[in-house]
């Protein structure tokens, strides 16, 4: 009543048929068995929901051992990668010795090839030629000895070269072998990681998936634990209970005295129309309702909203539906409450400052007198 505005979150409307046609079959019927009826329900959820929580405790387990495996592997692969990488470098400064010592060797065979050319042209002219060309016969000898001794030499250091040459293409088949190895290795490491990667993603899919039956059950819970308190409420029509969550109004608004405070559409805070007006805008965030709450500039009876509805283009009309905003214009200042489901001439609605305490309450009530805005 009285003016001002509103504000809330949670609590879904019972769009559904089946709580409707619930409601309408079970009227004069005993409460305790509308209270079985969901209390099966629920349990079944719940032990659905133990099921899945058993599956998923022993899924993080096996993602626990898939990590541990995934990390192992990687410390396996990044050993044999640094070995490759130091093996590679060795390969690479082999190479580079063995092509120095083969340029030592071919230098090496062009001196042996220039002293066999020239021993070959002194080897033309006779012992006696020689021996005359000489000095004297000490002479001779000398350059005999000379001829075989840089000979002697040169092939010494061919032979040597080689040999070091030979030694090094050994080394290097030896680490391209282990490097090959290693290669081999580090690819197997590699595939193996990635198996265990796709075990890992495959284990999270399924836990996702089961979260996801899970908090879907756990929503389905939520909703009939509402349904059968609307239900049960049904046999007390028109007596209204309180609820400690005040109906998803916010904190800010609900905690402080009523009055003390103007809401977003310039209402006071605790009043029937602040309420209903946060309902609204909520219901318009979601996307259950066309029109957003519209700022009134403070003129927030609720015997004034019909008209302002209509002004904004809101529909009003008698036929309420869940979600909609029912409307008493009794008094000085009228009523506004939200409804959150409907049976025939029964509407179960949320509602502020009913008693004119500031207080929130929800229960059943006949749609007589109300008129009803269809944001």
């Amino acid at each position: 009543m009285k003016k001002t505005k509103p504000v809330t979150t949670v609590y879904r409307k019972l769009r559904t048929a089946g709580l409707l046609l619930a409601v309408a079959g079970l009227i004069g019927g005993a409460s305790v068995v509308h209270a079985d009826q969901f209390d099966d329900q629920i349990n079944s959820l719940r032990t659905q929901n133990a099921a899945t929580q058993g599956v998923l405790n022993g899924l993080e387990s096996q993602a626990n051992s898939y990590e541990g495996a995934i990390s192992q592997l990687q410390a396996q692969i990044s050993a044999v990668q640094s070995q490759i990488a130091a093996n590679q470098a060795q390969q690479a400064q082999l190479q580079q010795q063995i092509a120095a010592e083969q340029q030592q060797i071919d230098q090496k065979k062009q001196q042996l090839s220039a002293t066999i050319k020239a021993m070959y042209i002194d080897g033309q002219t006779s012992t006696i030629e020689e021996l005359a060309t000489s000095k004297n016969l000490s002479d001779y000898v000398d350059k005999e000895q000379y001829r075989t001794t840089v000979q002697n030499q040169l092939n010494g250091a061919i032979t040597e070269i080689a040999a070091l040459q030979a030694q090094l293409q050994k080394e290097k088949a030896q680490i391209d072998e282990l490097v090959a190895s290693e290669t081999t290795q580090n690819n197997q490491l590699t595939s193996d990681q990635a198996q265990q990667n796709q075990l890992l993603a495959y284990n999270q899919d399924q836990q996702s998936n089961y979260n996801q039956q899970i908090n879907s059950n756990s929503s389905k819970i939520t909703e009939l634990r509402k349904e059968q308190a609307i239900l049960n409420a049904k046999y007390n029509i028109g007596a209204f209970k309180s609820s400690p969550g005040n109906g998803g109004y916010p904190d800010v608004w609900a905690n402080a005295a009523q009055d003390s405070l103007i809401d977003s559409w310039g209402m006071y805070n605790r009043e029937c129309v602040s309420y209903t007006a946060f309902r609204v805008h909520q219901d318009y965030l979601a996307g259950r309702d066309s029109h957003d709450m519209p700022y009134w500039g403070g003129v927030g009876n609720a015997n004034q909203w019909p008209g302002d509805a209509q002004a904004a283009g809101v529909p009003v009309n008698t036929t309420p539906t869940p979600g909609s905003i029912a409307i008493s214009t009794a008094g000085a200042f009228g009523h506004a409450m939200y409804v959150e489901a409907v049976n025939g001439n029964e509407i179960y609605i949320q509602q502020y400052n009913q008693q004119l305490t500031g207080q929130y309450s929800e229960g059943w009530r006949y749609t007589t007198g109300l008129v009803f805005l269809h944001f």
